[in-house]
Formats: C-alpha cells, sequence, structure tokens
C-alpha cells in the first residue's frame, strides 16, 4: 500500500508501498510497509533490543489476545493480518489508552517500545491515519461496535438489564456552518459535536455510541443507538429498560421504543402545564410507601396521538398537603413504580460517571467533522476500553479506581522496561514497577497462564512470538 500525503489515496500493496511516519522537529518521512518488510524490521528490532518507558503498553497484549483484538481490527480493514493496515488501527487502539491528545505527544512515542506493541517498525504520522479512517464508512465502524459487543457479552461485560442513554457533547471549533446548541436556558448556545452511548447501568460498561452533525434530534440519534444495541444483545426474555434525562421526553421516542425489545423510562420536563395536571391527580390514586413518600401508577397519553399508552409515575414527597414536592416521569410499560423511582432510575447518573473516567480515551475532543474518521477514532477509543476494564478488575485496587488518564499516567505510560528476544518468546523486563507482586501474580509465567484460559499464547501481529514478564 502507498499512502500519498497529499493525494491521500490508498494504492494496492506492492514491493514498494510506503507509509509516512512521525519523525523529530515535525518532518516526516516514508517508510516501507509492504508485509516482508514489516516482518524483517520488526524482528531486527526485537534482535536489537528495545529499552524505553511505553513497555507498560505491553500488558494490554494479554487482554487483546483474550478479547480477540486482531481479529476484530482485520476484519474492520479487510485484510489480513501480514498487511499494515490492521496494523495501524491497533496504533489507534494503543493511542486510546494512553490518552494521546496532541500532535507533540504522537511525535515523542516512538523508540520507546510503543511501535513494537502495534507490530510496526515506526510509528505511522497523522496522514497515514487519515487515510486509514477516511477509508472505512460509518456503516464499518457501526458492524465493529456491533461484533465487539456481543464478544464482551458473551464474556459477561455486560448484565443487559439496565441500560443508560445520554448525549455527550463537545464544544467545536470548526468554522463549519452549524446548528447552536446549549446545555442550560442561561448559557450561551455554541458549536458542538454530539455523541450518543448506551451503557450498561450494572456493569457500568459501554454497548455502544453513535455520532452524528449538531443538526441531527435526540429522538433520529437515540432510534440508531437502540437499533446498534438490539443488534449487540441476543433475544432476551425480557425488556431491558432504558433510563433516559428529559431531553429524551418525545412523542416519536416513545412511538419508537413501542416497536423495540426495550422499555423506557424518562422524567417529565418541569413546565407549568405538567406542573399542573400532576397536581391535579386525585389524592386516593397515591400508594403511601413510606412516611414522607408516596407514589401513583396511571395511564397517560400525549395530546394528539393515537399510539397506545404509555405510563405516568409520580412520586411525591412530603407529609402535609402544603408541603407536597412532586416528580413525574413516563414508562413505556406497565412497571412496579417504587422499583422504577428508588431502586433503578438513580443508576442512570452512572453515564455520567463514566463520561468523567473515560473520556479521556479519546471522546472529550472533537478534532474533525468528518463522521466517517469520528466514528472509527471513537471506535478505537471503544475497544480501548474493552481491554482496559478486564486489566483493572484482574489487577483491583488501587487500578481500578484510576480513571482513564490516570492509569495511562501511572502504569501504561510510566513503567521502565526493556524487550528483548529468547527463542520463540518474548521478554519483557520491568525495572522498580509499583505493585510488582500484584503484576507477578498476573503476568509472570503468561503463555501458561494463557494456555490454561484455552488462549493461544501467540500473538499474530508480532509473528506467533509469545510474551512473558519479568520484574526486577
Amino acid at each position: 500500500m502507498v499512502f500519498k500525503k497529499k493525494l491521500h489515496t490508498f494504492r494496492p500493496d506492492g514491493p514498494e508501498a510506503k507509509v509516512d511516519t512521525h519523525r523529530t522537529k515535525g518532518r516526516s518521512r516514508s517508510e516501507p510497509s509492504d508485509p516482508k518488510s514489516l516482518e524483517r524490521n520488526i524482528r531486527q528490532l526485537l534482535a536489537d533490543k528495545v529499552s524505553g518507558n511505553l513497555v507498560g503498553l505491553w500488558l494490554l497484549i494479554p487482554e487483546h489476545l483474550r478479547l480477540g483484538t486482531w481479529d476484530l481490527l482485520c476484519g474492520w480493514t479487510k485484510q489480513p493480518g501480514t498487511h499494515v493496515e490492521p496494523r495501524l488501527a491497533l496504533q489507534l487502539v494503543h493511542e486510546a489508552a494512553l490518552c494521546v491528545k496532541g500532535l507533540r505527544q504522537k511525535r515523542c512515542l516512538s523508540q520507546k517500545g510503543f511501535e513494537l506493541a502495534n507490530g510496526l517498525p515506526f510509528v505511522a504520522s497523522d496522514t497515514a491515519i487519515h487515510q486509514l479512517l477516511n477509508a472505512h464508512t460509518i456503516l464499518d465502524a457501526q458492524q465493529l461496535q456491533i461484533t465487539l459487543g456481543k464478544l464482551r457479552y458473551a464474556t459477561g461485560h455486560f448484565a443487559a438489564h439496565i441500560l443508560a442513554i445520554d448525549p455527550h457533547r463537545m464544544r467545536s471549533y470548526s468554522k463549519r456552518q452549524m446548528r447552536y446548541r446549549r446545555d442550560k436556558n442561561e448559557d450561551k448556545a455554541v458549536k458542538t459535536a454530539q455523541t450518543f452511548f448506551c451503557l450498561d447501568a450494572d456493569t457500568h460498561q459501554p454497548l455502544c455510541f453513535t455520532t452524528a452533525s449538531p443538526a441531527r434530534s435526540v429522538s433520529e440519534a437515540t432510534a440508531e443507538l437502540l437499533k446498534i444495541a438490539s443488534q449487540i444483545l441476543p433475544p432476551l426474555p425480557y425488556h431491558p429498560l432504558l433510563l433516559a434525562d428529559t431531553e429524551h421526553f418525545s412523542t416519536n421516542l416513545f412511538d419508537h421504543v413501542a416497536k423495540t425489545p426495550f422499555d423506557l423510562l424518562v422524567p417529565m420536563p418541569n413546565q407549568p402545564d405538567y406542573r399542573k395536571k400532576i397536581r391535579q391527580i386525585p389524592p386516593h390514586m397515591f400508594i403511601a410507601q413510606w412516611a414522607g413518600l408516596a407514589t401513583a401508577n396511571l395511564p397517560f397519553r400525549f395530546s394528539h396521538n393515537q399510539s397506545p399508552p404509555i405510563y405516568q409515575l409520580v412520586q411525591r414527597c412530603g407529609e402535609n398537603p402544603s408541603q407536597y414536592n412532586f416528580k413525574g416521569f413516563l414508562c413505556s410499560a406497565h412497571r412496579d413504580e417504587l422499583q422504577l423511582l428508588i431502586g433503578d432510575y438513580p443508576k442512570r447518573w452512572h453515564v455520567e460517571e463514566f463520561f468523567n473516567a473515560h473520556q479521556d480515551l479519546g471522546w472529550n475532543r472533537a478534532g474533525t467533522l468528518n463522521l466517517n474518521i469520528r466514528y472509527g477514532q471513537m471506535t478505537m477509543a471503544l475497544i480501548a476500553q474493552a481491554v482496559l476494564h478486564p486489566l483493572r478488575r484482574r489487577l483491583g485496587k488501587p487500578f481500578s479506581d484510576w480513571d482513564a488518564n490516570h492509569l495511562a499516567r501511572s502504569l501504561l505510560h510510566g513503567l521502565d522496561g526493556d524487550i528483548r528476544i529468547a527463542r520463540d518468546t518474548i521478554l519483557l523486563t520491568y525495572y522498580n514497577a509499583p505493585f510488582t507482586e500484584k503484576l507477578r501474580a498476573h503476568f509472570e509465567h503468561l503463555p501458561q497462564k494463557l494456555l490454561r484460559d484455552n488462549i493461544d499464547p501467540r500473538i499474530p501481529w508480532l509473528y506467533n512470538f509469545k510474551l512473558d514478564f519479568r520484574f526486577k
């Protein structure tokens, strides 16, 4: 494949295929990227030995093998593993895991153990990555999310009982003409790039996301999001509950959810008309749950809407009528209101916690409004989160409590070591690593541990070498 810096086009692989690479002082050069050159240069790097402070990234390789990341990337690029495209995609995944943001950070990744972890003898430039992402469509990225989600569901990452959906918006400084949005009435409307996430509210793990131009409405984007989520989850004997915020209070959305395998719970807006109607509910319709709390569950119809009725859930707080405080919700199915309001709905806030903890993987910035590129880059970040989650769970505290940026800085980007070869095994030695005993328990004698879990310990993008760790 030849990456033409000016034309931004792909060419077939050949003996002179090249990729633009990062170099110092902002300059770049082209490196051969045909399969033979890749293998020859990778083997030479391993023979020469590598020393650097990015070897902590290699802790993700066992999780890649367990998840099947390489097969996912080969399927997305539609290229065999000997070619350069899946390796460039793996570079994107690892950049997300390291929370790399700017050009200066990217240009400092080489010769530290980073490129070798991607199965590359170089760090590809932004031009090469741009061409890779722009060659794949939104549909390709969505199909990758679906395959990833099915793998994660099969490994128990999702409980699939309660799902939280929420838009995540970032300010855009693009000069394009686009719709302005505001979070609150008192805020100034600004240009934004919007992304919509679906999160498992019990395990706090993302199923999927969709992104769109600022002109797209919440109802339209949510319909696409639910389509992806429904393809990830198998047919279930129950309807998963969707938790949303007031922004999803829409006739169109309730009509759409009625055709899906989901139930929807949304708070009613705090508008005078709705407040008046709620206060007019007869007192005998409320059931006292405990002192200061009563609930009501009654049918509801939107004005001028002929669809089947939905259900209005009302929470009344206070003991004296003069002190009553009401909060209304709508649910697309008849469910126990106490469980919905007290047990289920507070879990919606886990999606906000997820954004705070993991947005540095690449969901807190919008470098372009080219949706093919944004979908691809953000989907690679979704893969990065999928391999970081079992690593956190395996290592336990304090790693499991760190946000993405802290984990990248202190573990993936914070360990010194060297990489060398011994027969059919790559030996990675860490020096003065923190929490050595905890790391040693999971990573020393790694090939034997993987075999016990019925995982092939050979690394396909490193020409079937095995990997083992040492701690000194």
